[in-house]
């Protein structure tokens, strides 16, 4: 069994049914050593040829054989197979009912953590508290009470019944038994260092191999296969050393408890030999002592097996309890004071903001200022690493935010929820992420899935405005199309597209495109522009790019350098008035037109 904060309540919680099992376990173990009894009546009847029942000799035929052994035993046998089946649906169908508990606890506290969470825990190792970490404690649950339970309830009542047979032989048959415990507890503590250092083997092995197949196209493409592979079987000796370390113990234990119960097996012959030529037992009462005897071997090898099992198990649930605990770094704060319902208006202004991000010192944005107006078309543009990312991720609130540095509609970013602020804001991403689904689900992804022609339409709408309604029904499927992991099925500028259309389903009042636009033509960039414009008047889009053939577009550009907001106007304005921008922007038109000369 273990014990925690996150596992304690489920004993509370399931109390009813982990009691109807332990009841079910003592109606077993009851009529389980009533058998012994009935061995006895067999083994002295075949010998003497009757039996004494109440100071009374009672002939052994063939009538009391049917009435006083062979019905009773027929009906024990009857009533274990409906106590096993009982204990069987209270003890692992809890289990079942704990582990979905957790891993609901689990995955609610994941939704929650920040990206920095993921920056430093990869996929692979948190995937591992899914499948082996929960497992364990699954079965630790489980069987954890099963053995706690069916050891006391059974070992005390087949002790007492040894003890009242035979005292001197009870003493010699548990003293193995306390020398097998005490082993128990030091073998079982270097148990548990070995399972959590087996762990975290297993967990780096799961994270290699998720990473290995998320890039696998990169590998082949560096013909990288053979340095991969040679890794992937170093990741995987270490896991094996470690499973080795914890199965020779594993194994020590079960070899120390076999020969402990061998050594009483050899007591219980020596000297229940002895005392039955005395006549203390006869042949009977030998075998009835015998058989109690071997009632209590299941607790005992229960014992051991728990020590093994718990040792794994709180090695299990410390790392679950880890994820549970993790802190939370983003969220609501106590300057709340807006109603979730808020509906923005569209007004953004960054009032001399400096960030970093969390662990570092490097500032990322240093005293940036600039406001964008409801229903404004403003671009965000500058060189690579400039921080125009960072401006979507604050607004997003993927980060903490300094108090009075963000305002949406003249509020503190800090003043309103989380889930406000992200609610009012359609966000198109850098990596433009698919889900393993078909691209109407994908392009839906924030509408409540109804599969009916008024969500079908609005889905063709905004394909069509993102302009990939043409390539999407040039699929044999069209909109069922199913999409591979993270949109494998479809090309770079296809993602872009589609994951626009999916931003644009939620007329938010305002809409961030981070870099949307690199993996497409000049012409269906022109396209798209041009359908924003149109279909999205009243409404604020802010466009985060470093093409400033992309900005030329927009009414209004801001222009960051080194996280510095240099200028902000027209393409027009900062091309008289800013002089990085104009060189900028010379550099990118040398560009094109190398490119355009190359392709001719």
């Amino acid at each position: 069994m273990i014990f925690g904060k996150h596992i304690n309540k489920y004993y509370l919680r399931y109390a009813w049914a982990l009691l109807l099992g332990i009841a079910a376990l003592f109606f077993i173990d009851y009529m389980e050593l009533v058998i012994p009894s009935l061995y006895k009546m067999l083994i002295n009847g075949m010998n003497d040829g009757y039996n004494v029942i109440d100071g009374a000799q009672v002939p052994f035929d063939a009538a009391f054989v049917l009435e006083k052994i062979c019905f009773p035993l027929l009906w024990i046998v009857l009533g274990m197979v409906v106590g096993r089946f009982v204990w069987r649906m209270c003890f692992i169908g809890t289990a079942l009912k704990v582990e979905t508990g957790l891993r609901n606890s689990m995955f609610d506290r994941c939704k929650d953590l920040s990206q920095q969470y993921y920056q430093v825990n990869k996929v692979g190792n948190l995937m591992s508290f899914y499948t082996n970490d929960l497992e364990t404690v699954q079965d630790c649950f489980g069987f954890g009470v099963l053995m706690v339970a069916d050891a006391s309830l059974l070992g005390v009542m087949a002790f007492v019944k040894m003890w009242r047979m035979n005292v001197l032989l009870t003493i010699l048959s548990m003293i193995p038994m306390g020398i097998m415990l005490a082993i128990g507890v030091v073998v079982g503590r270097a148990m548990e260092a070995k399972w959590e250092k087996r762990q975290e083997m297993f967990s780096k092995l799961s994270d290699y191999a998720q990473e290995s197949y998320s890039g696998i196209a990169v590998i082949k493409a560096f013909v990288n296969e053979y340095r991969e592979l040679l890794t992937f079987r170093k990741h995987n000796k270490d896991n094996e050393n470690v499973n080795v370390e914890f199965v020779k113990l594993s194994m020590k234990l079960e070899i120390y408890t076999e020969l402990l119960i061998e050594s009483v097996i050899c007591i219980i012959l020596g000297y229940g030999g002895y005392l039955a030529f005395k006549g203390v037992f006869n042949a009977g009462e030998l075998i009835e002592y015998f058989s109690y005897f071997d009632s209590i071997v299941w607790p005992v090898i229960a014992v051991a097996e728990l020590i093994k099992m718990t040792s794994q198990g709180r090695a299990s649930m410390k790392r679950i309890g880890d994820l549970i605990d993790a802190k939370i770094d983003v969220a609501d704060g106590v300057r709340v004071t807006e109603s979730p319902d808020l509906k923005l208006n569209g007004e953004i202004e960054f009032r001399h903001l400096t960030f970093a991000y969390p662990g570092t010192d490097a500032e990322v944005l240093t005293d940036a200022s600039f406001t964008v107006k409801p229903g404004e078309n403003v671009g965000i543009v500058g060189r690579t690493g400039s921080g125009k990312s960072t401006v979507a991720d604050l607004l997003l609130r993927t980060y903490n935010v300094p108090d009075g540095t963000l305002f949406l509609d003249g509020k503190d970013v800090n003043t309103i929820p989380i889930y406000a602020v992200r609610n009012n804001i359609a966000y198109v991403p850098q990596d433009n992420f698919l889900f393993s689904d078909t691209i109407e689900n994908n392009i839906a992804f924030f509408e409540s899935p109804s599969h009916d022609e008024e969500e079908h339409r609005m889905v063709e709408d905004n394909a069509r405005l993102a302009d990939v309604h043409d390539n999407i029904m040039g699929f044999v499927e069209g909109y069922s199309t199913l999409l591979g992991e993270r949109g494998v099925t479809v090309s770079g500028g296809q993602k872009q597209r589609i994951s626009i259309a999916r931003a644009l389903i939620r007329k938010a009042p305002i809409l961030v495109m981070d870099d949307s636009l690199s993996a497409v033509d000049v012409e269906t960039e022109h396209t798209i522009l041009t359908n924003l414009k149109e279909h999205r008047g009243g409404l604020t889009t802010i466009l985060i790019g470093h093409r400033i053939s992309t900005m030329e577009y927009m009414d209004r550009i801001i222009f960051i350098d080194d996280g510095k907001v240099i200028a902000a106007g027209t393409h027009a304005e900062l091309m008289k008035t800013c002089g990085e921008y104009a060189k900028m922007a010379s550099l990118q038109q040398i560009e094109a037109e190398k490119e355009r000369g190359e392709r001719l």
